[in-house]
């Protein structure tokens, strides 16, 4: 808190050379290191489509929202047995649209294989999306998972809308025009940081 007794804006400000976790994020850190991956703390969305949608400007339009959200390519390296974040650059995140071409009797199946995909948190950006296409009936299933630690179920809106709005433009030949984010998820981690203190100080409040 600062001197008047009041918590600090929310901004985005200068960043230290190792970035913490949020508090959500150690407790889901923590759980993972215990019982391993699982698909607990994954969140699904499926949408089926009628016709076949344009795999390029689809992936095109995901790798415009992962380089807009930086939760979405962060990865939770450890440290003297203390996780922190790394944030990836758009490239080396590798937050590409899978495509999985199946028969019409196995779409069902590849979307549950594809929604039982286990994150690897220490080495695998958070976010999934696959693309699984029946070819002879010229319909799509869009499967997108995302690990609880990079959002929750009210950040899968956001997330849609802007893939949505990404793919019209890359439709039509163009990069999508996002207005820049004030701040990004690390930045409210530092700010809980600043505020509460740090967990493993006995004597801050968020111990």
């Amino acid at each position: 808190r600062t001197a008047t007794g009041a918590r600090p804006a929310l901004t985005a400000g200068q960043r230290p050379g190792t970035l913490p976790l949020s508090d959500a994020q150690h407790r889901l850190w923590f759980l993972h290191q215990l019982e391993g991956p699982g698909a607990t703390y994954n969140i699904p969305f499926v949408a089926r489509f009628g016709t076949l949608l344009d795999p390029a400007a689809l992936d095109a339009a995901l790798g415009d929202v992962v380089a807009r959200h930086e939760a979405l390519r962060t990865v939770f390296a450890e440290q003297d047995g203390e996780p922190y974040q790394r944030i990836l650059s758009p490239a080396d995140a590798g937050v590409r649209l899978r495509v999985e071409e199946t028969a019409a009797d196995r779409v069902d199946a590849a979307v549950e294989t594809a929604l039982g995909h286990l994150f690897d948190l220490s080495a695998e950006a958070p976010v999934r999306v696959t693309l699984v296409r029946d070819t002879a009936r010229g319909t799509d299933a869009l499967v997108v998972l995302l690990h609880h630690i990079a959002g929750d179920e009210w950040s899968m809106g956001p997330f849609l809308n802007g893939l949505e709005h990404a793919y019209a433009a890359r439709l039509r030949g163009e990069a999508p025009a996002f207005a820049p984010l004030p701040v990004q998820y690390a930045d409210f981690a530092l700010w809980q940081r600043e505020a509460l203190g740090d967990p493993a100080d006995p004597g801050s409040p968020a111990a």
